[in-house]
């Protein structure tokens, strides 16, 4: 009986090495409800330091495709990596990159 993959190298991680039309289109939807809820925010009248903070960001419109898709990694060929390649991606912000990136 021949080894299969599964044997030899345990619970096979099938990660796409670029994203899918869908997955772009769920990551820009995703981004488009994080700016409704901030504009919501805004709109109500309360004034806060997390609410300033979230007004500089800018909005996904605005944003190109490369940040939208990708983030600054200090470890990857061309310091950036696929956004689906980072753990919780869609509960965290990676709107803002470090300057020059």
């Amino acid at each position: 009986m021949f080894p299969t993959e599964i044997r030899l190298g345990g619970l096979l991680w099938k990660v796409p090495w670029k994203l899918s039309r869908t997955r772009k289109a769920n990551q820009r939807a995703r981004l488009k409800k994080v700016d409704a809820v901030i504009e919501t925010v805004r709109a109500s009248g309360i004034q806060c330091g997390a609410l300033t903070r979230a007004l500089e960001l800018p909005k996904e419109h605005e944003m190109p495709a490369r940040d939208k898709y990708t983030v600054f990694s200090p470890h990857a060929r061309g310091y950036r990596k696929g956004i689906h390649k980072v753990p919780k991606f869609t509960r965290i912000t990676h709107r803002v990159n470090p300057l020059g990136f």
